[in-house]
């Protein structure tokens, strides 16, 4: 994969997390306590600084082939997952995905818990406010490192791929710290039907060469493959949203 696939990736994959971990963290604030939910956001940050100090080593003492197997496997379940939601988005058949509701629901779940007895003093005023911002960071976060170390280690360029991930990650930080709001300009149904399309390819590409198969001309393969599976999902929505029109139509 060349640098700036790969750049461009885990970009707007690692954007997609972090969109929805800025949300929570937004709601855990706004709704609780911001000194709560930063703290809760730092907690969660520590983790998974001490989650890629262990794990990076033992990525890369993998062997490649079996590497790709796996990666390919697993990008494969993310990818078809994340394209399945996005094409039936993109159709008509499910609802889009929409963070105002997203953080009016997590501002009202917030709000109707009960404040602990700490009051405003102390570096936790507000534990709920904490674990809600802890939980959201910590697991998206997860998803981010998965990114970087899988992308990064195939490519044998995990700097760049980390690179990426702190530029989308800052770049929506920055947004939400700016806004203390919805992310609601950010279009993200297109970008997770993009990465889904993203995943998808190179979870194929990479299994296949995991299993022992060769792509004519190698990493040149992608240009085809990506197209290929973003003309076939593009093909899936027009076929349901057809059926779907039809059947308002009959009815």
């Amino acid at each position: 994969m060349g640098t700036g696939a790969l750049f461009i990736a885990v970009f707007l994959a690692c954007a997609v997390e972090a969109v929805e971990a800025t949300t929570i963290v937004l709601a855990a604030g706004t709704a609780r306590d911001w000194r709560s939910a930063a703290s809760g956001m730092a907690g969660a940050l520590a983790v998974l600084a001490i989650v890629v100090a262990a794990l990076g080593p033992a990525v890369s003492a993998v062997p490649l082939r079996g590497l790709r197997l796996f990666v390919g496997a697993l990008l494969l379940v993310f990818g078809l997952q994340w394209l399945r939601k996005a094409i039936l988005r993109a159709s008509g058949r499910k609802a889009l995905h929409d963070e105002d509701k997203i953080f009016a629901k997590q501002i009202a779940a917030a709000v109707s818990r009960p404040r602990g007895p700490g009051g405003p003093s102390g570096l936790v005023p507000d534990w709920y406010g904490f674990t809600l911002s802890f939980k959201g960071v910590l697991l998206e976060g997860l998803e981010v490192v998965f990114i970087v170390l899988t992308f990064g280690a195939n490519a044998h360029d995990i700097g760049l791929a980390a690179a990426a991930a702190a530029c989308a990650v800052a770049l929506v930080a920055a947004a939400g710290a700016a806004v203390r709001a919805p992310l609601r300009r950010v279009p993200e149904n297109t970008m997770k039907f993009v990465v889904g399309i993203m995943l998808t390819a190179f979870g194929t590409f990479w299994g296949a060469e995991g299993a022992g198969a060769h792509w004519p001309g190698a990493d040149a393969a992608l240009l085809a493959l990506v197209p290929g599976v973003a003309l076939f999902a593009l093909a899936l929505v027009a076929l349901l949203r057809g059926n779907l029109v039809a059947a308002a139509e009959g009815s």
